[in-house]
């Protein structure tokens, strides 16, 4: 009975180690490594551990705008995406960095992001004036705000087209002079 006692006990134990609860810093330093070694999914997993274990961590904001920038810039090779998936997915990581914090510091340059891709790089233009207007009534005042009333005048232009608009608009102004 006694070794049936001390074999319960040693299970529980090795149970208990082993599902010990891993710190937002392990994370945070599991993720620092793999971008030292170019080993982008690596990293995304851990910051996808950090955002899902400590959701309410102010570290928490930060690892899902990493993860973002990851499939904005397309690093993502490994998984096999094309770039509008990248694309995609960069998309839906800032949009969920600003549903989930925003009152953090990168949730309007993430909600500027989400815009500027949808726009730019996948050109949903109704999706992308959607969010733009979201950015300008969430955030009215921020630095952004010349930049997205910007994006929204030029959605869709080529940049021939944005010179040939610029150009017209100083001819209109010095006539009126």
């Amino acid at each position: 009975m006694k070794q049936i006692s001390l074999y319960i006990l040693a299970l529980f134990i090795v149970m208990m180690t082993g599902c010990t609860k891993k710190t937002e810093n392990y994370y945070m330093n599991e993720a620092a490594k793999a971008l030292s070694d170019n080993n982008f999914p690596a990293a995304i997993s851990a910051y996808d551990n950090l955002v899902n274990d400590y959701p309410k961590s102010p570290k928490a904001p930060f690892a899902l705008f990493q993860t973002a920038t990851f499939y904005q810039n397309k690093q993502i090779k490994q998984e096999n995406l094309t770039d509008a998936q990248s694309f995609e997915k960069a998309v839906q990581r800032f949009r969920n960095l600003f549903d989930k914090y925003p009152n953090d510091k990168l949730a309007s340059r993430a909600l500027f992001m989400s815009g500027f891709i949808q726009a730019n790089d996948l050109k949903q233009y109704s999706q992308a004036s959607a969010t733009f207007n979201l950015f300008l009534q969430k955030y009215p005042e921020n630095e952004l705000v010349t930049s997205v009333k910007e994006e929204l005048n030029n959605m869709g232009l080529s940049p021939a087209e944005i010179i040939q608009r610029e150009q017209n608009s100083k001819n209109d102004d010095s006539t009126k002079q």
